[in-house]
């Protein structure tokens, strides 16, 4: 057998190579993931930006509707300032919420009977009614709906899950397109002025170096709210010891309903089911919102709870809360005859995954640390912004005139398929992203053979 030796210049030419195709092929990807990630990024940065400061500019544009002016007379019974909301507005009451502090308008949540719902809110010192607004129509209501894109529909909801995957893809990409390979700046330093590509390229790389973590903080935290995946996760969460909250597991008849059902709740707790109110004991009837308030309050919910009424006969009175101090998060469901706490669930409740879960969404809502987090926040929505911008202008600097600018295949394509079978990982843990790298790839490889 005879031995053939490579001369070193040619494996140098063949790891150089190597090393110029993967980078092609990384580059390929990184560009097709901003191609559909980058106008959901925006989107998601200027909403959530905007949510981050949701009581301050809510408080501010609905402050006809929600601040009152305190006064030291008692406030008025809740059953009176319901009854006078269902004057103004005939319909079901569904929900009743205490005002949070003394300054603040009580809010009635009522069911017409077209099958729509209002916010009513009422003077809770003299019982008169202030006005209304579509149940989540507020103007950080509608904010968070377009962020989601449930203001669209439940299709377009879907697309936030892509979108959130893609932007875990943009950020793995873009750390290894970063990566130092020699180059003087670029690196921590802008290079140039804002007329040369170069400047656009560093901005655009320095700002994901020192945002790229919070991105994919942002994605991964925001998945619990997607379609299919948040869907399949809650439901798991909520089915093993882990998630769901030890105090739903006792003696006491459980319905078909779900609390997400009946209002704002936690992740965790969207799929826990509601217990059922027993039945009147003779000659007695039910308490009454008066005396179920008054029952919250010596329990110590925190102030801002929501109170969801009972829905019939076997229905229960349900407190919640989920104020930026997690420890204080808490829901009580009463029982609508005798006022006998049937479930008491409070953060400290919560196994291992919901409490992991519930920190990283309080912090991705910016209300975990106060200020602190809001400002960071905020300056990662600015960043996403900026990469947004600059990534659309090194594009526009760099496409050859008349062509869409797509990144050069790589000359070895195997090293393409090694680059797909890791993205593909990622596709198999979120479903609806790798749908969306399936169609990614027969475009690509449709493009690649019609240049060819």
């Amino acid at each position: 057998m005879t031995d053939i030796t490579v001369p070193t210049s040619s494996r140098a030419a063949s790891a150089a190579g190597t090393t110029s195709s993967l980078y092609r092929a990384v580059w390929r990807w990184h560009f097709y993931a901003g191609l559909f990630a980058l106008p959901f990024l925006i989107v998601l940065a200027v909403t959530g930006a905007l949510y981050l400061f949701r009581d301050e500019i809510d408080g501010l544009i609905h402050a006809d509707l929600k601040r009152v002016e305190a006064q030291a007379t008692a406030q008025t019974a809740p059953s009176a300032m319901v009854a006078a909301a269902l004057n103004a507005y005939p319909g079901t009451a569904a929900k009743y919420l205490p005002p949070a502090s003394p300054d603040a308008s009580a809010e009635v949540v009522v069911k017409t009977s077209a099958g729509s719902k209002l916010s009513v809110f009422v003077n809770p010192y003299d019982g008169r009614v202030l006005g209304d607004i579509p149940d989540k129509g507020t103007v950080i209501g509608i904010v968070r709906q377009i962020h989601s894109l449930a203001f669209f529909g439940p299709i377009a909801n879907g697309l936030i899950e892509i979108a959130a995957g893609w932007a875990i893809l943009l950020v793995a990409t873009g750390i290894y397109l970063w990566w130092p390979r020699g180059q003087a700046g670029g690196v921590v330093t802008v290079r140039g002025t804002p007329k040369r590509r170069m400047w656009w390229r560093d901005v655009h790389a320095v700002t994901g170096l020192f945002a790229g973590f919070f991105i994919l903080f942002l994605a991964v935290t925001g998945m619990p709210w997607s379609i299919v995946w948040g869907k399949y996760v809650n439901e798991w969460a909520n089915g093993s010891n882990f998630g769901y909250p030890a105090g739903v597991r006792v003696a006491v008849p459980m319905s078909d309903e779900h609390l997400a059902h009946t209002g704002p709740t936690t992740w965790s707790l969207e799929q826990a089911r509601m217990p059922e109110s027993g039945l009147a004991s003779a000659g007695g009837g039910p308490i009454g919102l008066d005396a179920a308030v008054a029952v919250f309050d010596r329990l110590g919910l925190a102030k801002g709870y929501a109170i969801a009424l009972p829905g019939g006969p076997t229905g229960v009175y349900s407190g919640s809360v989920y104020p930026d101090d997690l420890s204080q998060q808490r829901v009580v469901h009463l029982d609508q005859y005798s006022g006998k706490p049937l479930i008491d669930m409070s953060f400290a409740d919560y196994g291992p995954l919901g409490k992991g879960l519930e920190w990283g969404i309080n912090v991705h809502m910016g209300q975990e640390y106060g200020l602190a987090n809001q400002l960071v926040m905020l300056a990662v929505c600015a960043a996403i912004v900026l990469m947004s911008v600059s990534a659309g202008v090194m594009w526009w600097k760099r496409r050859p005139r008349g062509s869409f600018g797509v990144p050069p295949a790589p000359s070895d394509r195997r090293v393409l398929r090694g680059v797909v079978g890791i993205l593909a990982v990622g596709g198999i843990v979120f479903p609806l992203v790798g749908a969306s790298l399936l169609v990614m790839l027969a475009l690509d490889t449709a493009l690649t053979r019609r240049k060819a």
